[in-house]
């Protein structure tokens, strides 16, 4: 699949996990995200219970920004429409204009976030590198 197919599959799914270096080995997390090709962006947010709005994700992106994220399509009863794409990049927290554009961004694709605006930070990955694989072709 062509890098166009695999941003496609990317920007229709609705989650992701996030991998990170962390201190005792790869730090894995669910994200919510928007795909901007050739970024995607994440925040923040205070929706789901966290110990502090700095969670160990930005620590590890601070020490050492190359990550990865994957997300996947699963149908138990159909594995011709199995699918998944896999982006690796460097991740920056980003303030001002862009954050907010994210913010904007973000609270459009999710309703949770439109009624509750995640506070930040904001993080984009430049991707790099981004693979898909399907089961079959996409039919859209």
């Amino acid at each position: 699949m062509d890098d166009a197919g695999a941003w496609r599959l990317l920007g229709s799914a609705r989650h992701a996990v996030l991998a990170t270096a962390g201190s005792r080995g790869a730090d894995l997390v669910p994200i919510c995200f928007v795909a901007a090709t050739p970024c995607v962006y994440f925040a923040i947010d205070a929706v789901k219970p966290k110990r502090d709005l700095r969670p160990a994700r930005l620590a590890n992106i601070a020490r050492e920004p190359a990550v990865s994220l994957i997300t996947d399509h699963y149908e138990d009863a159909d594995w011709s429409r199995l699918w998944w794409v896999r982006a690796s990049g460097r991740a920056v927290e980003i303030t001002g204009t862009e954050a907010e554009t994210a913010l904007d961004a973000l609270a459009t694709r999710y309703r949770q976030y439109a009624e509750r605006r995640p506070p930040g930070p904001v993080v984009r990955i430049d991707v790099d590198h981004i693979q898909a694989w399907t089961a079959a072709p996409p039919t859209t």
